[in-house]
């Protein structure tokens, strides 16, 4: 097969493209950077400007946040619990198989700690709006991992029909302590790390004793996995991990396979707070609308700032010549006197700040839309309703604003109730073959909570059975009362 039709550069191909691509056309007036988004979104949650910390005058520039609160609303207001989930019977017969069902599935997010699970999709749904959940089966457990952003280079349109590929960094230790990969090519690729330099025998690379892999997941020709030719009209289900360094050839890499293999379906999924439609990604969450509202709101805090210091200095102007090139304002911090010539004046600029009320009503009015986008009202963020306004008001407010966020929740309830249909459930079956098994996940309180739904049915049923058997075989003379 040719090499460049592998794996290792179809990932460089991707890679290259999700990086540097452009953004995805997604109307004639609309184009998406994914990798641009999540950057910027990572930045606004961090406090931090994109375009540098300072100005073209070397002036830091404040970061005054206005996102992190209306992410910290969308968190809590659509926060589900682990004591909220529970598998429910849609028939009668199969109550008590939902219970047992249950039983497993409350033991299995203990030990899977699914509480922190939720809690860390629920702050990157909040962050993101959308989020891409994994779950790895691996020696006989099934783990739930919420997959960072950073970490993931994906299709924007189609997240599903596409690769996906997980950058995983690595210490040498924890790569050999990996089950499953190539121990032959693990060695490989930790010496050609390690001998990397250029002509003049400085190393190539900083290393910090990380080794980035790329973990790849799709729908491939069987060829990547055989070799032959004649297997790349078939498509199968696979995954791979490799790495790649740069060959001394240039423009050539060599490529590592530390695993490759069919798998029985992708692990990944995307959910979506606010799901586009068209099954394409959506990061419009709680920073992503409020992009234009924080660049404003940092520009306006920032002429307020410059004024203000502007207006704290005390600048000085005459037309003496005698005072050329000099820093009056030094001048006077260091006590030294100062001498003009007679009836020449030293007078103090008037550089009082001004309007800083017209750019302060400016900011409020950027931050009032911003809540209004986000669906976020002043009472969901703390702050006391102005005085003389009617608590019914504020209670009107807070309902209508909650009916956005209770879409939210059910969004996540129905993106849970996938998630157990498609990896859990069919993973608690497999702890369920045996009549052992039962017994072991059943102790004595829950027998008895099963007797007690089934005891009382019973003794109903053969009451009826034994009325009825009397019924048919009392004289005509007599009806026959229930008593009987």
């Amino acid at each position: 097969m040719n090499d460049d039709y592998s794996i290792g550069a179809l990932v460089r191909k991707l890679e290259t493209e999700f990086i540097s691509g452009g953004g995805t056309l997604m109307s004639k007036y609309v184009t998406n950077d994914l990798y641009s988004d999540i950057s910027k979104i990572y930045a606004y949650l961090d406090s931090k400007h994109i375009s540098g910390k300072t100005d073209s005058l070397g002036r830091e520039k404040p970061f005054f946040n206005i996102v992190i609160a209306a992410r910290n609303v969308w968190y809590r207001s659509t926060d589900i619990d682990r004591k909220d989930i529970t598998v429910r019977a849609t028939k009668s017969r199969d109550v008590a198989p939902a219970f047992l069902a249950t039983m497993k599935l409350q033991e299995w997010m203990r030990r899977e700690n699914f509480g922190a699970f939720l809690n860390d999709w629920g702050i990157d749904l909040a962050s993101f709006c959308s989020s891409v959940v994994k779950f790895v089966e691996a020696e006989g457990k099934l783990h739930p991992i919420v997959v960072p952003w950073s970490r993931l280079i994906v299709d924007q349109v189609n997240f599903k029909a596409n690769p996906k590929i997980e950058t995983i960094e690595l210490t040498e230790a924890e790569l050999y302590q990996r089950k499953g990969y190539d121990k032959d090519m693990i060695e490989k690729l930790c010496d050609a790390l390690s001998v990397r330099e250029l002509t003049d025998q400085q190393k190539q690379d900083q290393k910090t004793g990380y080794i980035k892999l790329y973990e790849v997941h799709g729908l491939f020709p069987l060829s990547y996995l055989t070799g032959e030719d004649k297997d790349e009209d078939e498509y199968v289900q696979q995954m791979h991990v490799i790495s790649f360094v740069a060959s001394k050839e240039k423009g050539k890499f060599d490529d590592f396979t530390l695993y490759s293999g069919r798998e029985e379906k992708d692990p990944y999924m995307l959910t979506s707070l606010l799901p586009n439609t068209d099954g394409s990604i959506s990061l419009d969450g709680a920073v992503k609308t409020l992009f234009q509202a924080q660049w404003m709101m940092n520009d306006t805090v920032k002429s307020i700032r410059d004024q203000m210091q502007i207006a704290s200095k005390l600048i000085f102007q005459t037309s003496d010549g005698t005072f050329a090139g000099r820093n009056v304002l030094k001048a006077i911090e260091q006590g030294d006197i100062l001498t003009h010539k007679e009836n020449e004046p030293l007078t103090q600029v008037a550089n009082s700040s001004h309007d800083i009320t017209i750019q302060q009503n400016f900011a409020q009015m950027w931050k009032q839309l911003g809540n209004e986008i986000t669906g976020v009202s002043e009472s969901m963020l703390g702050n006391t309703a102005p005085s003389g306004t009617a608590w019914r008001q504020v209670e009107a407010i807070l309902q209508e604003s909650r009916s956005l966020f209770e879409l939210m929740t059910e969004n996540k309830a129905l993106y849970i109730e996938e998630m157990l249909r498609t990896f859990v459930i069919p993973y608690l079956k497999k702890q369920l073959d045996t009549t052992e098994e039962i017994t072991a996940t059943l102790d004595d309180s829950n027998i008895k909570r099963i007797d007690a739904m089934y005891l009382p049915k019973e003794a109903i049923k053969r009451h009826n059975q034994e009325f009825k058997k009397k019924l048919l075989e009392a004289p005509t003379d007599r009806p026959l009362t229930p008593a009987d």
